[in-house]
């Protein structure tokens, strides 16, 4: 059976996933280049979470952390073989956790902690557990 045919919901998650990621580069990228005085590669140290260019930065940063591990688990979990059906339980409430937490990272300006959008950054640390767990299950079974 094609991998596409297996895997085909997973590899749409995983473009859900990218795609998110590319819209927080852009909107980071687009608010600091905004900004006068903008320097390319630096954002104002002075920002604070009352910032949206601030807040977009931390967005976008907080996915360079958290996505590569993801994705770096998807694509073990594809080449094991790993339950197809898990996969995309963990992949989509990946995708799902952090297209929220963007959401309100862009729209609410706390210093809290936990702030609304930890949940949900939670959300997305637990699925990348889930998905650890289930390679760690398929490769003790193969």
């Amino acid at each position: 059976m094609e991998l596409t045919t297996i895997y085909g919901t997973a590899f749409w998650g995983m473009f859900v996933i990218l795609v998110t990621w590319m819209a927080q580069w852009f909107v980071a990228a687009i608010s600091k280049a905004r900004k006068e005085g903008a320097v390319p590669g630096k954002v104002d140290e002075s920002l604070g979470h009352e910032s949206f260019t601030f807040r977009a930065h931390r967005t976008f940063m907080n996915s360079i952390e958290n996505v590569p591990i993801m994705l770096g688990m998807i694509l073990l979990a594809i080449l094991i073989g790993a339950d197809a059906f898990w996969l995309m339980i963990c992949i989509w409430s990946f995708a799902v956790a952090r297209i929220i937490h963007m959401l309100l990272y862009y729209a609410v300006a706390t210093n809290e902690n936990p702030s609304p959008r930890s949940y949900f950054f939670l959300m997305g640390l637990l699925s990348n557990i889930a998905l650890l767990a289930l390679c760690a299950k398929t490769l003790i079974n193969l």
